[in-house]
């Protein structure tokens, strides 16, 4: 039989078990409990004094916080401004794969080749991306499989209709330049789109690159020494970035031009028909919820836009000695006075 003194030193031993595990378990709890804040990474292409690239990131923020995640409470987010440079977008990739973000918000398909070199396991959503499957991001529409998911711009055919909208403004029109970005799949994609319909529209066409302003410039200039010419600019992040430039020739030498998005004409273009890129953020910021909330990104189809907008540019078309057709004019999404 143990001693007294045996029973009253295994009940101090019990007593400061008990006492310690007490000090000692909440601090252990504490260290396995998950952190509510999510981080989430943002990589856009546009230069961050650009007015169109806040739009888009506001409607982004605007999205996580309608649902739920607020800066400095239960979000930190890491942004970097891409500004259409290749050297810089891999630089900013490598620095936000770095710092792993919960999600990143990557757009176009330069951002997402860039991101996807630092990372294969960190979740992506992609806005304006023109061809995922092509690219090799995602493996089908409706079951991406990989790290990428997110929202198309629209398909290459969707092209043709730039050209067919060319034709209508200026029905004399005979030559037609093509502002894309040779260095990207996609700027390869919509010109042949365009080139496979100019010949049934008796339209000749002369591809123009825009990797730099000075290229830019030199390319229009010689175009518009010709007669009955108009010009098409095809979606990337170069003719994004040079855009003002772009109008400013095409109003100093009169040639009608049809942009991809609105903000070319809320810039001085005449015309555009293309998605709502700043609605496309806003709907980003729904996926990037589900993702912060236990989905995979392989699991998410990726959405094409539901709607195309035609934005006419009235002051231009006067400017420019031009009468839009009534009937364009009353399909209008948009006409700017």
């Amino acid at each position: 039989m143990p001693s007294p003194e045996f029973g009253a030193a295994m009940q101090r031993r019990e007593f400061i078990g008990v006492v310690s595990g007490a000090a000692v378990w909440p601090f252990v709890v504490r260290a396995q409990q998950p952190s509510t804040t999510k981080r989430v990474a943002i990589l856009i292409n546009p230069q961050e004094s650009d007015p169109e690239g806040q739009a888009r990131l506001a409607a982004f923020l605007q999205g996580l916080r309608t649902s739920g995640w607020t800066a400095g409470n239960n979000l930190e987010t890491d942004i970097r401004w891409g500004a259409g440079n290749a050297e810089r977008t891999r630089k900013y990739a490598a620095e936000l794969v770095a710092l792993s973000p919960d999600v990143i918000l990557a757009s176009t398909s330069t951002t997402v080749d860039a991101l996807q070199q630092a990372t294969r396991s960190v979740p992506i959503v992609f806005v304006q991306f023109i061809d995922p499957v092509g690219a090799g991001v995602v493996a089908t529409l409706s079951r991406p499989g990989g790290n990428a998911t997110g929202f198309t711009s629209f398909e290459y055919g969707m092209s043709g209709k730039w050209l067919e909208l060319l034709k209508q403004i200026l029905p004399r029109v005979s030559r037609a330049g093509i502002l894309r970005d040779p260095a990207i799949s996609a700027g390869i994609g919509q010109f042949a789109a365009i080139q496979a319909l100019a010949p049934a529209l008796g339209v000749e066409l002369t591809a123009m690159d825009v990797r730099d302003a000075g290229e830019i410039e030199r390319a229009i200039r010689a175009f518009a020494e010709g007669a009955n010419g108009g010009l098409i600019v095809t979606a990337s992040p170069l003719a994004a970035v040079h855009r003002d430039l772009i109008i400013s020739l095409a109003t100093r030498y009169r040639l009608p031009t049809v942009c991809f998005a609105r903000y070319y004409v809320h810039g001085g273009g005449l015309i555009s028909y293309g998605p709502d890129f700043v609605d496309q953020y806003r709907r980003a910021a729904e996926y990037v919820d589900r993702i912060l909330k236990g989905e995979a990104p392989a699991q998410l189809p990726v959405q094409a836009p539901t709607k195309f907008d035609l934005v006419i540019n009235l002051k231009t078309a006067q400017a420019l000695g031009l009468t839009i057709p009534p009937t364009l004019l009353a399909g209008a999404d948009e006409v700017i006075e």
